[in-house]
């Protein structure tokens, strides 16, 4: 049976950031007008200003506001919306949203409730799966979960086997086991992670593979019982089960393996009913064998990199299958051009185990021009702008980066020339370390699995050794901007190393900004000669027993010329307090400056307190006022943007006392307690 063609002309968006952007930007294009909903943290947002209407749901926490079902669906009465579209997170996977959406007559641009529930419950969606001949990991997937059967399945497995929540997701309630004797121990861990995280507790079991990697398929299916498969991404590259960077197509693929994979993505899809856009993820091991995982009944994060190698708009595909129309295309009109990638832009220090970062974007944008990039291959998703505040209260993605080229190899060289061009001032983000990872020889090399971060970490965060042109580089960007920073004529008022009659001449140290409170061992000197118009005459360094001249020419925006014994560079430079920064397609270097007359010996002195390294809530005090603790220890936790960081004691001591109780908010620099070291 044909079904109703079911238009609508305004369209709700029931989420933020960049998905909200993206969604809305694709619907006024179609003519629709947009509607966005928020929470308190959000009535600035950029989603917010972008859209035709916006709706308050509530205060900032997500359960308060964008989960709150009631809430969106009263906005969209309200409004007049037609349909909803959920985007990725919060209620998109909801089977009770898209239940009450049907009751109030609002399209919900997704699948059905019941391809939502088939898929929610891991353990069921397997014995789907395998009656729909998808191949699946060897594993036990049954109701009976006593701890003696699961102990047995696991060794008539073989180890390792990996444990994971029948009713979990994004990683947790997830342990791999690696011998029998560790079973129960991971057993009960995974079980009280997923009764916290689901209130669920039961596990199903699976057969681990060792070098997996993870391919996704992306599928799509209409009402009128057409389905499609738009290719595969490969999403290997991962850091606590959640993706960093993805490719499309997946390198390595045999058109008979993608042809095979798709089949098999399509009939799982077909199994359960589906509807709109779903992505089907496998694990793809080493002999070609593929196995299914799990499927996403929403968009993907990563779908842009499927747009640009088939030059469609999915998210377009998405409302008008919500309208009752047929697929756009069939199979067979669908092809492969070129490569893409996409690198997820977060606020958090990579250096720090990827702790987020709050505050303020001073500056965000992409100078495409600058770069010599083709804005037709280079695209920037995100739900913020210079200006934008980052806050602890919702998921870290600022944006994400998607470039397309002839070839992997083009891409690749692409991405690493728009990380470069990529200005993010005043929030601490990862585009160092995804400049780190696209350059790395390993990933170049497409040697590939869901572990790669951990079995590069060597590598990956290796301490940086720094080349002479690097320091030579650093020293001159902060001189010559502290020269430009001084307005004044007076030779009072300078900063550069004035000497009457003489070349100006300053002694500057640099360091890896990490070891800024203990420098010692690790900074070099440098020694600059010149003059103030550094632009029309050479500066002269020196750096232990090599000498340079140099030269610096102030080009756009941060863009600057380096010029060392005659070797030109283009970079973008800025100093950001003591911390001189540059960027090329090579990677990020970040240097601690300071003058030798101006070394603050401060840091010889005994940490008394602790500070908030972000914005956040204190979840729990750890030890009592007065308590000695030893170095290391856990005095208090924070929490986030769903993350939780354990504050420790510098060295051995005692706290006097917290300034914050369990419960409290705290801004980044807060100081958390007093600590005295022991004499």
């Amino acid at each position: 049976m044909t079904p109703d063609v079911n238009k609508f002309d305004t369209l709700l968006v029931a989420n933020r950031g960049e998905i909200a952007c993206r969604v809305m930007r694709t619907a006024r294009a179609m003519g629709l007008r947009t509607v966005a909903v928020y929470s308190d943290a959000d009535a600035e947002a950029r989603h917010v200003r972008e859209a035709d209407e916006a709706v308050r749901l509530g205060p900032a926490a997500a359960r308060e506001s964008y989960l709150k079902i009631e809430a969106v669906v009263e906005a969209a009465r309200r409004t007049g919306a037609g349909a909803i579209h959920p985007g990725y997170g919060f209620l998109s996977e909801n089977g009770a949203f898209v239940e009450a959406l049907d009751a109030a007559g609002i399209t919900f641009v997704g699948p059905p409730a019941s391809a939502i529930a088939a898929m929610g419950d891991k353990s069921a969606a397997k014995a789907r799966m395998a009656h729909a001949g998808v191949p699946l990991v060897p594993g036990y997937h049954g109701e009976a979960q006593d701890d003696a059967l699961l102990k047995a399945e696991a060794d008539k497995i073989g180890y390792p086997v990996l444990l994971k929540a029948s009713a979990g997701g994004g990683g947790k309630g997830m342990r791999v086991v690696e011998s029998a004797a560790g079973f129960q121990a991971a057993l009960d861990g995974c079980r009280r992670e997923s009764q916290a995280a689901f209130g669920d507790q039961r596990m199903l079991i699976e057969k681990y593979l060792t070098q997996p990697r993870h391919v996704e398929v992306q599928v799509f299916c209409d009402a009128h019982g057409a389905g499609v498969y738009l290719f595969e991404r490969d999403c290997s590259v991962q850091r606590r089960h959640q993706k960093v960077l993805e490719e499309a197509p997946a390198p390595g693929m045999t058109p008979e393996l993608r042809r095979d994979m798709g089949e098999a993505a399509v009939r799982a899809a077909k199994e359960i009913g589906y509807v709109g856009a779903g992505t089907v993820e496998f694990l793809l091991d080493a002999d070609g064998s593929f196995y299914f995982m799990e499927m996403n009944t929403r968009l993907q994060v990563e779908h842009p990199v499927t747009e640009m190698i088939t030059g469609q708009d999915l998210v377009e595909w998405q409302l008008r299958v919500a309208m009752g129309e047929r697929l756009p295309l069939a199979q067979e009109e669908l092809t492969i051009t070129g490569h893409s990638f996409e690198a997820r832009l977060y606020a958090e220090d990579p250096e720090q185990d990827f702790l987020p970062a709050t505050g303020r974007l001073e500056r965000f944008g992409l100078d495409l021009a600058g770069a010599g990039l083709d804005p037709s291959r280079v695209r920037l998703d995100s739900g913020v702008e210079t200006g934008d505040a980052v806050s602890m209260h919702y998921d870290p993605m600022l944006a994400k980066l998607i470039v397309h080229g002839d070839d992997r190899d083009q891409a690749l060289a692409t991405l690493n020339r728009a990380l470069a061009a990529l200005d993010v001032q005043g929030v601490i983000t990862n585009r160092a370390f995804l400049q780190r990872l696209a350059t790395h020889p390993a990933f170049k090399a497409v040697e590939l699995d869901t572990r790669f971060i951990e079995k590069n970490e060597a590598t990956l965060f290796a301490p940086r050794r720094y080349r002479v042109e690097e320091y030579a580089g650093a020293a001159l960007i902060g001189l010559s901007q502290l020269a430009r920073e001084c307005e004044s004529d007076s030779p009072w008022d300078r900063h550069d190393g004035f000497r009457l009659n003489a070349p100006h001449t300053i002694r500057i140290a640099l360091c890896d900004p990490a070891h800024a409170q203990d420098p010692d061992d690790s900074e070099a000197v440098v020694v600059v000669e010149g003059t103030r118009d550094s632009d029309a005459a050479p500066w002269h360094l020196t750096i232990g027993e090599e000498t340079l001249t140099a030269r610096i020419q102030h080009l756009e925006g941060d863009a600057v010329a380096v010029t060392l014994n005659g070797h030109r560079r283009r970079l973008q430079a800025r100093r950001d307090g003591h911390v001189v920064i540059m960027v090329d397609p090579s990677g990020e270097t970040r240097l601690f400056w300071r003058r030798i007359d101006a070394i603050d010996h401060g840091h010889r002195e005994a940490e008394s307190t602790l500070t908030a390294p972000m914005h956040g809530t204190v979840v729990a005090l750890l030890v009592e006022p007065n308590q000695s603790v030893e170095k290391g220890m856990p005095l208090m936790v924070m929490e986030a943007m769903k993350m939780e960081h354990t504050m420790t004691a510098p060295t051995d001591g005692h706290v006097e006392s917290f300034h914050f109780n369990a419960g409290d908010t705290v801004g980044q620099g807060d100081v958390l307690l007093e600590f005295t070291p022991n004499a």
